[in-house]
């Protein structure tokens, strides 16, 4: 856990029960004010490389730009390692290999969220929970029709199909969010490993209740007593 002169957080990843490899990346970079969770796909050696050259290429992002340029910065570095990833899979011979990536920037009062797939960002204020990204995934249509909770698509059979991901595809489209940030705003970034297990009502109440020192802990131990079987990666940020 560390600190920036106004932001406090927590960041953690675990591999969780089943897999040999933690095909997650966590970043932190709290000079620039910008967190970032990426979940890996294409298997070892693949996955875990298409997630960690994303965090790599964000944590390039320079210290010393303005507001709205590192705003471009981040996008264009996401943007970056989309190619880079896709010239590595032709190289290799192989079919897929990508990841999604959820990426979190405050600056003066407000927030900025890009992402591309499954991972999420959850924003808790005055007690409740808020998902302020749509995942990019086959099953996201039932819930926007209204057919289903987001609760409910984490059950479906076809949950883990995401239709979005750096790496895949030729053009890749970043969804942003933005908004002003509340004193006292309370930020979730993760990836899939904990909202496969943790509905909405498990999120806000360890949110609510869990000081910064240990709700990545906490968040983690409720994916890992769910069944753990996907990586776990989770970051929380507190407004103060």
């Amino acid at each position: 856990m560390n600190a920036s002169p106004d932001i406090r957080y927590n960041a953690k990843t675990h591999v969780g029960l089943k897999r040999k490899v933690n095909e997650d990346a966590v970043l932190a970079l709290p000079d620039q004010h910008i967190w970032m969770v990426s979940d890996g796909m294409g298997g070892h050696d693949a996955g875990d490389f298409a997630s960690r050259l994303i965090a790599d290429r964000v944590a390039m992002v320079p210290r010393s730009l303005p507001p709205t340029e590192r705003m471009h910065a981040l996008r264009e570095a996401i943007l970056t390692a989309h190619t880079t990833i896709r010239e590595e899979a032709d190289s290799r011979g192989r079919g897929l290999i990508g990841a999604t990536v959820a990426a979190l920037m405050l600056a003066n009062g407000h927030f900025v969220g890009l992402w591309a797939g499954d991972s999420r960002i959850y924003r808790l204020r005055d007690g409740e929970i808020e998902m302020l990204t749509t995942d990019h995934s086959a099953v996201a249509d039932l819930v926007l029709a209204g057919q289903m909770t987001w609760d409910e698509a984490e059950r479906h059979p076809q949950s883990n199909a995401i239709t979005r991901a750096v790496g895949v595809g030729e053009d890749l489209g970043l969804d942003k969010v933005r908004g002003e940030v509340q004193p006292g705003d309370r930020f979730l970034i993760c990836s899939d490993g904990l909202t496969k297990y943790a509905t909405f009502r498990m999120l806000r109440d360890a949110l609510a209740r869990f000081p910064i020192e240990t709700i990545s802990d906490q968040l983690i131990q409720i994916a890992l007593e769910g069944g753990g079987a996907d990586n776990i990666t989770v970051i929380v940020l507190d407004v103060p």
